[in-house]
Formats: C-alpha cells, structure tokens, sequence
C-alpha cells in the first residue's frame, strides 16, 4: 500500500514533467536551421491563414528547427483514425493501440516529408551558391528530425505530464493571442476583443453544459435506481474540430502549393492558390465546411452510437422507455447529429463573425483567428482545469490501513 507521502507528489511531478517537456519545445524553436538568413525577423502584418500556420507551427519566422510544429501529428492523427475507424466497420477485429501508434508515425513522417519539401523554395538562405544544395539537404533533414521531436513530446506528454498530447499547441495558440495584441492598437483591437469575450463565454457554457440521458442500471436497486443518466457534453469533442480543421484546411493550400511548384504554368492552379485563402469567400466556404464534417464525425467515431449500444447490451444496461438493441442504436444516433450539428453551427457562427468583419473591412485580417485562438484556448484550460481537480482528488484520498 502506497504511502500518503507518496502520493502528494503525483501532482508536482506530473506539473514539472509537463514544464520541462515545454522547456524543450521552447528551446527548439529558438534553434536557426542550417544556413538560414535571419537578418530579416522583424514582425509584419500577415494574412489570417499565415495567423493559421503560425498557430500551428508556433515559429512566427518558421526559421527554426521545429518549424513545421504540430501540422504533420495533427493530420495523421485523423487520417489514421478515420482509416481504422472504416477498417472497424467491415471487420470484428480490433487493432491494438500499438499498431495505431506505428501506423501514427509512418503517416507523420510522410507529411514531413512533403511539408518540408513545400516550404523549403520560401526559405531564404545566407550561403555560397555552390553550398546551396547541401544546406538544402541538412534543412529538409532538421524539419523532418524536428517534427518527429515534436510528435515525441507530445506522447510523452499524454502519458506522463497534465494536458494531454495537445499541450504543444496550448503553447502556440497562447504565444499567437500575445503577440496578436501586443502588435495592434487599442482601436483595432476593439471589435475582435468583444468578439472574443463573448466566444469564450459561449465555449465555457458548452464545455460545462452536458445532455442526460436517463439510463436503467441492472446492478442499482435502490433510492438512487431512478437517477441514473448517461452524460453527453453539448460540445461532445470539444473544440478540437476547429484546432484540426485549421490543419484539414491547410492540407489542401500545402498540396495545391506543390502541384504549383511542379507545374507552375497551370492556371487552373492558380486560381485555387488564390481563393483557398481566408481573405476570399471561397476559402472561407470551405474552411467552415471543414469545421462542420470534422465536429460530426470526431462526433460520431469517438461516441459511436454501435459501440455505445453494444456496451449497453454486454452489461444488460438500458435507455429507459426503448428496447435494446436496433432502436437504442437509432435513437443515439439522432441524439449524436443533433448535438453535434448543434455544437458544429455554434463554433461555425463564432469563426465566421470575424471573418465576414474582414471581408466588409472592419477588422484587420491578422485580428480575425484571434476569437477562434481565445475559444481554443478556453477548451483547453477547461480541460487540464478538470485533470488537475481530478489528481488532487487522489492525492487528499487515504488509504484505510
């Protein structure tokens, strides 16, 4: 039996292991890649999908070793569950944790590759022509080596520190909201600041608020037979669709860049390199999509209404007033779209208000993803907020002998 003594310390080591997998990411990214001119890293105003990628990458000059930040973890990651969540639908089989993880970095170190290939021609570099293809060489190797450091950190996070894989990109979001705002006036700041208030109140009340779903429980006989439900957040994944549709987004923009290196004479091309952008109805058209068939179907894998009705059935559980089976199968997956329609409209409103305000010219372009960075961050502080509560629980538990 564990020690009381013992235990007290599993908050401050989870807290320093956290601090120091930060410390780390902090440190590479103050890293210059090989060869790279940085004469020039003074700040400038940027498009939003620039805002984007920097929120993603959290290297405002991308100059540094982990300059291609979290966007490849971030892309296998639905990638490979939405593989294997298919794989699922025509087989019993399930695949072990194991084998998603390796199937995780394969993916990851493919998009590296070809994100690194992407950006390398908007590098500028301070070397001998005659050293340029070698300098070249070692930074395609610096970026890939740095998002497989990254990808490490973050799982090492997951298992060992407070907040999850997704810590990394707390971190980014929080450095883009500060720089965001200390680069603009007061005047400017006006408008997305309200804006931004009222997100984070709207995503606080969706991150407590919770559908119950009143449930029969064959081991309870009791007074508290009757007050059994099953919980369902009114924002059942949390924010992390938008955090991921910014990704989603930027993986089309990354391909139709490659496709432009390659064929630079291609009108066809063009256009979509110049309307897939935030500042264009096009782009923001598809980004909202985005954002809608990512909350649904994060939605529906990770709450699957068959998973759900197969446990129901295993432990002889039910919904009360419906029969086992098909019909509890049905009735949670209407429950599902409607929350996750519901959920998918509400976050949609909140990214689109500050986007059409950019359209009609009544907020800088760089101050429009500032509301959306204010909602993703909120989502995360609740998050770790309740991991937090949650080890300090354990830790005031006394063992009873």
């Amino acid at each position: 039996m564990p020690k009381p003594e013992q235990k007290e310390n599993a908050m401050k080591y989870k807290l320093a292991y956290t601090g120091l997998i930060l410390l780390i990411y902090i440190i590479g990214k103050c890293i210059p890649l090989y060869g790279i001119d940085l004469s020039d890293r003074t700040y400038q105003a940027i498009s939003a999908e620039e805002v984007l990628i920097q929120a993603i990458s959290g290297d405002a000059y991308r100059t540094s070793v982990f300059t291609l930040g979290i966007f490849p973890f971030m892309i296998s990651s639905i990638l490979v569950q939405v593989a294997f969540a298919f794989r699922n639908l025509f087989s019993k089989s399930r695949v072990s944790p194991k084998a998603m993880s390796h199937a995780m970095v394969r993916v990851t170190l493919a998009i590296a590759v070809m994100q690194a290939f992407a950006q390398l021609p908007q590098l500028k570099f301070a070397v001998p022509e005659g050293e340029l293809p070698y300098a070249k060489a070692i930074v395609m190797v610096e970026m890939i080596t740095g998002v497989m450091v990254i990808l490490w950190l973050s799982n090492r996070n997951g298992k060992y520190g407070v907040g999850g894989r997704m810590i990394v990109g707390l971190i980014n979001i929080l450095e883009r909201i500060t720089s965001t705002i200390a680069n603009h006036s007061i005047e400017s700041l006006a408008i997305p600041i309200a804006i931004s208030l009222a997100v984070m109140v709207v995503t606080l009340v969706m991150e407590n608020a919770e559908l119950r779903i009143n449930v029969q429980r064959v081991s309870i006989h009791n007074v508290y037979a009757d007050k059994n439900y099953m919980a369902i957040k009114l924002n059942p994944v949390g924010v992390m669709p938008v955090m991921f549709s910014t990704a989603v987004f930027l993986l089309p923009r990354l391909l139709v860049s490659l496709l432009g290196y390659i064929f630079p004479q291609s009108a066809a091309l063009a256009w979509w390199q110049e309307n897939m952008a935030l500042t264009r109805p096009a782009g923001i058209a598809v980004y909202i999509a985005c954002e809608y068939l990512l909350t649904i179907g994060f939605a529906l894998l990770m709450l699957s209404p068959k998973d759900l009705t197969e446990q129901f059935q295993k432990s002889g559980d039910s919904i009360k007033n419906l029969h086992a089976g098909r019909d509890t199968k049905r009735y949670l997956r209407k429950v599902m779209w409607s929350i996750s329609l519901v959920s998918a409209t509400i976050m949609g409103v909140c990214i689109l208000v500050p986007l059409l305000l950019q359209l009609e010219g009544n907020i800088d372009s760089t101050l429009t993803m500032l509301p959306s960075s204010v909602m993703m961050m909120s989502s995360f502080w609740c998050t770790i907020y309740r991991e937090l509560v949650s080890i300090h629980k354990y830790n005031a538990c006394h063992p009873l002998f």
